[in-house]
C-alpha cells in the first residue's frame, strides 16, 4: 500500500501504521528472516503459541542472528511457555479486583490507569497482562466519558495514566480527544503515558505527537519500556530529544529478565544510553510472576546484588529503583539489601 502524502502529519501517521502492518506474526518467518534454524533455539520455538507473536521490523533489524540474542528472546514464543510452573498465575497483580469500572484500574492513591487501547505493537513474552480480559475493558470513544466519570467523582485523583495495551496505538485524533477529556477534569494535574510502541517503531514519535503533548495544560510524562541498550537506535535520538525539549518528562522502566539483562555490564550500559537519549532510569522491576514467563525469572538475591553493584558504578540519578509489584499493596514494594 503506498504511503498517503496529503500533509506532513498524515505522512507520519500513515508511516507508523504501515510499519506495524508489516510486522512478523509467525515465529518461523522471523527466524527465517534472521537466518536461524528453529532447532537451534534453547527451549524450541512455538509456532502455535497461546499468546500470539507480534514483532515490528524496525525492532527485528536491531537483533543479531544468534539464538541467544536478548532482543529476540524477549519476543519469540518458546515451547517452555506452556510448561506449568507453581506460583506463576494468570493475574499476578490481582488487577481483576482493582478493575473498578470498565477501562479503569485503580490500585494506588491519587492516580488511576485508563486502558486507552487493548492492543500493543509488540507482544513481549513476559507481559504481566498477557491473560488480561481486554474484551471486557475495550472502550469505544463514546465510552471514554463514562470511564472518566469515575475520575470526576474522586477529587483525590490528580494523575491519569494512559496504559493498555499501548495508548500510542491510538490515532492522533483519538488521542487528542482523550487528552481533551482528561484535561477538562479540574482536579487532574498530570498525564502519564506508558508505552513501548516508540521503542519498537520509532516512526510513532512524530512532530505532531510532540506538539499535541506539549499543548495540554497537564504536566506530561512518558514512561518508556526499554530493557536492553540495543533497543535504542539513532532513529530514536532526534524525536526523543524533541519531546524532552518540549517539556515532556521522559522516564524508563525495565524488567530484570534472565538471559536478557541480568548482567551488570548490560544494566550499566542501559542506564548510560538512556541518559544519552534524554531518558531517566526510573524503575528496575522484578518479574511479575505471570503464567508462561517463569523462564525469565531472576532470584531476588541476584537482583539485589546487581542493584548494589550498579550503585557503585553509576551516579545516583542513573540508578533505577529496584521494585516489585505485590498484589494488594497500596504502592510498589522497594527491594533493599537487608542489613542487621
Amino acid at each position: 500500500m503506498p504511503i498517503i502524502t496529503r500533509t506532513a502529519d498524515s505522512v507520519e501517521s500513515e508511516d507508523w501504521r504501515q510499519v506495524l502492518s508489516e510486522s512478523f506474526r509467525r515465529p518461523a518467518d522471523l527466524l527465517n528472516w534472521l537466518g536461524l534454524p528453529a532447532a537451534g533455539l534453547p527451549g524450541g520455538s512455538d509456532d502455535q503459541p497461546d499468546f500470539p507473536m507480534l514483532v515490528p521490523r524496525p525492532y527485528a533489524r536491531r537483533m543479531e542472528a544468534r539464538p541467544d540474542d536478548p532482543l529476540l528472546l524477549q519476543v519469540l514464543p518458546l515451547t517452555e511457555e506452556k510448561r506449568e510452573q507453581p506460583g506463576f498465575i494468570t493475574d499476578p497483580l490481582a488487577e481483576d479486583s482493582a478493575n473498578t469500572t470498565p477501562g479503569i484500574i485503580h490500585k494506588y492513591h491519587g492516580r488511576v490507569l485508563l486502558l486507552a487501547a487493548s492492543g500493543c505493537a509488540v507482544n513481549c513474552r513476559y507481559c504481566f497482562r498477557r491473560h488480561f480480559p481486554y474484551a471486557d475493558n475495550r472502550l469505544s470513544r463514546a465510552q471514554w466519558q463514562q470511564a472518566l466519570d469515575y475520575v470526576r467523582r474522586d477529587n483525590s485523583i490528580s494523575e491519569i495514566i494512559l496504559s493498555g495495551g499501548d495508548p500510542l496505538m491510538l490515532q492522533d485524533a483519538d488521542l487528542q480527544q482523550l487528552i481533551d477529556h482528561c484535561q477538562a477534569i479540574p482536579h487532574v494535574r498530570r498525564l502519564r503515558i506508558h508505552t513501548r510502541l516508540p521503542v519498537v517503531i520509532p516512526q510513532r514519535l512524530t512532530p505532531a505527537l510532540t506538539a499535541m503533548l506539549a499543548a495540554t495544560r497537564l504536566q506530561v510524562s512518558m514512561v518508556l519500556h526499554i530493557n536492553h541498550p540495543r533497543e535504542l537506535s539513532d532513529d530514536h535520538r532526534r524525536p526523543l530529544k524533541s519531546l524532552a525539549a518540549a517539556g515532556i518528562t521522559l522516564l524508563n522502566q525495565s524488567v530484570l529478565l534472565a538471559q536478557i539483562n541480568n548482567n551488570i555490564s548490560v544494566l550499566s550500559e542501559l542506564s548510560e544510553r538512556l541518559f544519552e537519549f534524554g531518558i531517566l532510569p526510573y524503575y528496575l522491576h522484578l518479574l511479575d510472576r505471570v503464567k508462561g514467563a517463569h523462564h525469565f525469572d531472576v532470584p531476588e538475591s541476584e537482583a539485589i546484588a546487581l542493584h548494589q553493584e550498579l550503585q557503585t558504578l553509576l551516579p545516583g540519578y542513573l540508578v533505577p529503583k529496584l521494585a516489585r509489584e505485590v498484589a494488594g499493596l497500596p504502592n510498589k514494594a522497594m527491594i533493599h539489601l537487608d542489613r542487621d
